[in-house]
């Protein structure tokens, strides 16, 4: 009669030590294994992840993806466009079949065909990622570099260094940051510091959108700091006689990894936005070379005639945007303590 009462007890102790089991392994993840669980589970954050990835293969690979799957961004196909209206042509042997509906989408070129030029689109999509994605990741390696550089700086010591960064902040953030890109980038010649052409156009808006962004994130890193800088492993290393070099980027920038990481996957997106926003106002980058903001720009004419013209580039920055933010979305709540295991 005994055995029955002795399994209950059992199986209690059973799910006993298989709870402590699980709860000694969740213990013993590390804050990136953590991390990565947690992402992994986000499906949204791993699409957006999934088409960063795509987006910056294609922009690396563009060269070998054009030469297969289309044609020189820069070759015109006049033949195959209407010279009165600039549409594709529905049959280029015999002009009154009339305009492609479809801007000439076909097995040889993807995304139709440019107006009046006849330009692969596939191919000016392609390379035109190259450009937003080396504009923006440039400008945010600048931006993070500044920005850290003197949020812990600021926020370390304090006092008269903190007031005179942080009144500098104040100040780019109140600067009309558009309107100063748009008169810096109308008057710099097009050879200037010992580039020319789109090299320093490409140099100009990096500096442009990253120099003049830096407050973002170095109020993110100063405000990080404040708190770290309190912090028993802080106060070791001073006792120990670690000098404040030591300190800044041995002992507080490690710690500062996360939140600089999470929030310069959020900055590449808007920058995205403005370089295209430079390149639709023309101060941005020298056409012929491919840009989604000048495709966008010279498809104005043409949106009742070939609407693919400015659908296309438009939706190449609304998909890659959206990315980021899902991606960088992720990560912050992947890296964020009170997010539930």
């Amino acid at each position: 009669m005994s055995a029955p009462s002795d399994a209950p007890e059992k199986q209690v102790e059973d799910s006993g030590a298989a709870a402590g089991q699980k709860a000694s392994a969740a213990a013993n993840r590390s804050l990136r294994q953590i991390a990565w669980q947690r992402f992994r589970r986000d499906k949204v954050a791993m699409a957006g992840a999934i088409v960063v990835l795509l987006l910056i293969a294609m922009a690396v690979l563009a060269p070998l993806l054009t030469k297969l799957l289309g044609f020189p961004p820069n070759e015109f196909h006049q033949s195959l466009m209407d010279p009165l209206t600039g549409g594709a042509l529905k049959d280029p042997d015999d002009p009154a079949a009339g305009i492609d509906p479809w801007g000439g989408m076909s097995a040889e070129h993807l995304l139709g065909l440019e107006p009046v030029t006849g330009r692969d689109m596939f191919s000016r999509i392609v390379y035109g990622a190259q450009i937003s994605l080396l504009v923006a990741f440039g400008a945010t390696v600048l931006c993070v570099i500044i920005g850290t550089v003197l949020g812990i700086v600021a926020g370390y010591f304090g006092g008269v260094t903190d007031t005179i960064i942080s009144r500098a902040m104040d100040i780019f953030l109140a600067f009309p940051l558009l309107l100063f890109a748009i008169a810096l980038a109308g008057v710099i010649p097009d050879g200037a510091f010992g580039l020319e052409g789109n090299a320093l156009r490409v140099g100009l808006l990096i500096f442009i959108i990253g120099f003049f962004n830096w407050p973002y994130i170095g109020r993110i890193v100063r405000g990080q700091t404040l708190t770290l800088k309190e912090r028993e492993f802080v106060e070791a290393a001073r006792s120990l006689g670690a000098g404040s070099g030591h300190i800044l980027f041995r002992e507080l920038l490690p710690n500062l990894i996360t939140p600089i990481l999470v929030y310069s996957t959020l900055l590449i997106p808007t920058n995205i936005i403005f370089e295209a926003s430079l390149s639709f106002l023309g101060v941005g980058i020298n056409p012929p070379t491919p840009s989604w903001g000048g495709m966008l720009s010279d498809s104005l004419d043409f949106y009742t005639t070939s609407p693919h013209f400015v659908i296309i580039p438009g939706l190449a920055i609304f998909i890659t945007v959206l990315a980021f933010n899902l991606f960088g979305d992720g990560l912050r709540d992947a890296f964020d303590p009170r997010s539930s295991d």
